[in-house]
């Protein structure tokens, strides 16, 4: 969802299509090997996508959304199963794994409630009657990330198919195993053959040729920013439908007239959600500068309280980074220059773990500008609202924001002021599937869930029929 390790890449050369080595990240171990999906492969599987897409598009709204609700009850049966493979793949506490699950299940479910409700407009105009009709694009391509692989790969998946599409899923590197599970699920569900197909692969083979391909009619990303800008370039070359979800860098606004037990009970899951692997983390802690060293003293015992370890115990908040490289990333954002306020604890040994950190920082550090995507947050004060907005505001990112407060007036002229798109007031939820998600800036591009997550993957066809007397 962000800045992530190279499998989201679409534009490195890779020589070889090779097997993709999934690790558990709590022990390092080896749990499985995914041949990779060649270019030749990939065009194979946009055919058969093509091909199936205009049967599903032709079914009734009903029988559509029926063989939908069979593919959530398949998911719902199995949410266990699910579950654990997200534990094992992209080490997730067990608890977080199946809220996924169940997610994902609530997102097709969602989904197929709009089938029905896809409709055009009848427009009045002079000399005639005027319809328009949301036709699916065809094929859509989701490239998905590690970071959340089974939830965020539903965001484009479940209303694609609902819009009469057909899918082509690519899994990240690391975390193919839920999206071929998931797959299986849909094809015992009813789901015809080629409709949803998952190509596992490196983002430089599988990916490019996806994004490259003239049989794609739009690609949905989720990854980093830089790449998401070359998604875009190549999906240029076709004039192809792209939607973004990329990095961010989010404020945590807290006031002194904040609760600021409250907030700062709040704050930890905040940017340690995930172990910290969320671009709506609000890594970013502004902080009143007359309550700047209460919220510290408050906040301390919040983040030692998040507990870090094993993700198969049912009482773990925090599992281990995604790979060694991600830790080491994550490692080089805490140096002697931005010293640890409060450090939490994680397990020695194997397993890429990190510690919850929470640094105190200038406006103009590293740590207070670019995206971590690990467990580090970094605490800035600020004198009034006018420079929290300022402070807020200044990086290249606008994906989400939190705002703390017990003045209604100054929460709306913030909320408001905030370049985010998905901002929360006295709370930091930013993702529901009936609501609108995505980002300002650099953070994305075009809107997923909400009401209007059909219509993003169909086109609006205008049709005038003359009502005038023929001769």
């Amino acid at each position: 969802m962000s800045n992530q390790t190279p499998e989201s890449d679409t534009s490195a050369p890779t020589p070889d299509v090779h097997e993709l080595r999934v690790t558990d990240p709590a022990t390092e171990e080896l749990i499985a090997t995914v041949p990779g999906t060649p270019p030749a492969e990939v065009d194979a599987a946009v055919r058969r996508a093509c091909a199936a897409q205009p049967r599903w598009a032709a079914l009734p709204p009903g029988d559509r959304a029926r063989r939908l609700r069979r593919f959530a009850d398949a998911v719902d049966a199995h949410r266990e199963e699910l579950a654990l493979l997200e534990v094992a793949e992209a080490g997730h506490p067990i608890g977080n794994a199946r809220w996924e699950a169940g997610n994902v299940r609530d997102l097709l479910e969602y989904a197929a409630g709009g089938v029905e409700r896809l409709t055009g407009q009848q427009i009045p105009v002079p000399g005639g009657v005027n319809l328009t009709f949301c036709e699916p694009l065809g094929t859509v391509a989701v490239i998905a990330p590690w970071n959340f692989p089974m939830p965020v790969a539903a965001w484009s998946t479940a209303p694609a198919l609902a819009a009469g599409n057909a899918v082509l899923l690519k899994p990240a590197e690391t975390t193919p195993l839920t999206a071929l599970r998931l797959a299986e699920l849909a094809l015992a569900a009813g789901l015809p053959e080629g409709l949803f197909q998952v190509l596992p692969g490196a983002g430089s083979v599988t990916g490019r040729a996806l994004v490259d391909h003239p049989g794609v009619a739009k690609v949905a990303f989720t990854g980093s920013t830089a790449v998401g800008k070359e998604v875009m370039r190549r999906c240029a070359a076709h004039v192809k439908r792209v939607t973004l979800e990329l990095g961010g860098k989010s404020p945590n606004i807290v006031f002194a007239d904040a609760d600021l037990e409250r907030a700062a009970a709040a704050a930890p899951a905040s940017f340690l959600d995930n172990t910290g692997q969320d671009c709506c983390a609000r890594s970013r802690i502004l902080v009143q500068r007359e309550v700047y060293d209460r919220f510290l003293a408050l906040l301390e015992p919040a983040v030692h309280a998040y507990t870090c370890g094993d993700p198969r115990d049912p009482g773990t908040a925090m599992g281990p980074l995604v790979s060694a490289a991600q830790r080491d990333r994550v490692r080089s954002f805490v140096t002697e220059d931005a010293p640890a306020a409060i450090r939490g604890t994680a397990p020695r040994g194997r397993g890429y773990w990190y510690p919850a950190t929470v640094l105190e920082g200038r406006p103009g550090d590293r740590v207070a500008v670019e995206e971590v995507f690990g467990p580090v947050a970094v605490v800035l004060p600020f004198t009034d609202e006018a420079d929290a907005v300022r402070q807020a505001n200044a990086t290249p990112y606008g994906l989400a924001a939190s705002v703390w407060t017990r003045d209604g007036a100054r929460a709306l002229r913030t909320a408001r002021a905030v370049g985010a798109g998905n901002l929360s007031v006295n709370s930091h939820a930013a993702v529901r599937y009936w609501t609108p998600f995505g980002g300002y800036k650099q953070s994305g591009l075009g809107r997923e869930l909400g009401p209007g997550a059909l219509s993003a993957f169909t086109e609006t066809k205008n049709v005038f029929i003359s009502t005038e007397e023929q001769q």
